[in-house]
């Protein structure tokens, strides 16, 4: 793959659809668990996290946990990346930073990624959470991932 600059907007030769993305999230236990879901837009790729009480961490807020809020984006990382190669290689996250930004209500959750650089080693994904109005993000991260030697 050739190092290319990107701003989030021009998907690669070969991306996939909300469709396959979904074939890949249902082979993930976890994020079959937490009830993760992918839609299309018009921009690109969005996720959405539903709401279930086994996604609670404080009770009586009750408020999202913020270990599945964090698992949440970076999946959404993961699977917005290999959506925008195509599925042709599953990168590995070696670096995650996230910001809390408000709590998470018990309410559908959103995300989408824009992916900052994609080389031919490292990629850099920014991720936006947020829930009735997306002016207003729940929580922003980082993620850099690294393409595994093939």
């Amino acid at each position: 793959m050739n190092e290319t600059e990107l701003n989030g907007q021009e998907p690669v030769e070969g991306s996939a659809s909300a469709a396959t993305v979904m074939q890949w999230l249902a082979r993930i236990p976890y994020a079959r668990f937490m009830d993760v879901q992918v839609h299309e837009a018009a921009d690109g790729l969005s996720f959405v996290l539903a709401p279930h009480r086994h996604n609670v961490g404080n009770p009586a807020l009750p408020a999202l946990h913020g270990g599945v809020i964090a698992a949440f984006m970076e999946t959404c990382a993961v699977l917005d990346v290999m959506a925008h190669t195509g599925g042709r290689q599953v990168p590995r996250v070696v670096d995650f930073s996230i910001d809390y930004l408000r709590s998470g209500q018990l309410q559908p959750t959103y995300a989408r990624c824009q992916m900052n650089r994609l080389g031919r080693r490292v990629v850099n994904v920014s991720i936006t959470a947020w829930q009735s109005d997306e002016s207003k993000p729940i929580t922003m991260a980082r993620a850099h991932l690294i393409w595994p030697e093939t």
